[in-house]
């Protein structure tokens, strides 16, 4: 790290990011490695292995990875194609990287039949009680004969 902060434009904030907030993390192999990672959720992540794309799978939480040697951060987040808009602070967790669904607005669509909501009703009921919600029960069992008992 000394020799790259040497001659660096801006040495002066590099140094003080890498003092704050920098790392060096020596691993057993590469599985550890990998299971780290995932906890961390880094930003950036620099698969360069032998064979990036057999490990790949196991990539669960990182904003970008970077597969090999020939595949640097800034080749990502300038020439490659996704952006330079990442998760940070290990929000790649829960949070992907921006893109067009960012964008999109969705909405959800259920259609249940007669036949599974009456296979369903007891456990729906039983959930929508539990969250002490028992308008959201009732909502379920009024669809069904009202001389009936309410399920239980």
């Amino acid at each position: 790290m000394e020799r790259q902060l040497e001659d660096l434009p801006r040495a002066e904030i590099a140094r003080a990011s890498w003092e704050n907030y920098g790392a060096a993390i020596l691993v057993s192999d590469l599985q550890e490695g990998m299971d780290l990672a995932n906890k961390i959720a880094p930003e950036h992540f620099e698969l360069v292995v032998k064979d990036p794309y057999s490990w790949l799978g196991q990539v669960r939480n990182v904003g970008a990875v970077f597969l090999g040697r020939y595949s640097p951060e800034p080749v990502g987040d300038y020439f490659a194609g996704p952006n330079h808009v990442l998760p940070t602070g290990g929000t790649a967790r829960f949070y992907s990287p921006l893109n067009v669904d960012t964008f999109m607005k969705k909405v959800s669509v259920i259609g249940y039949s007669e036949t599974a909501l009456k296979r369903d009703a007891r456990q729906i009921a039983i959930l929508a009680r539990s969250e002490g919600l028992e308008a959201h029960a009732r909502a379920v069992e009024v669809r069904f004969n009202r001389d009936e008992s309410r399920i239980k």
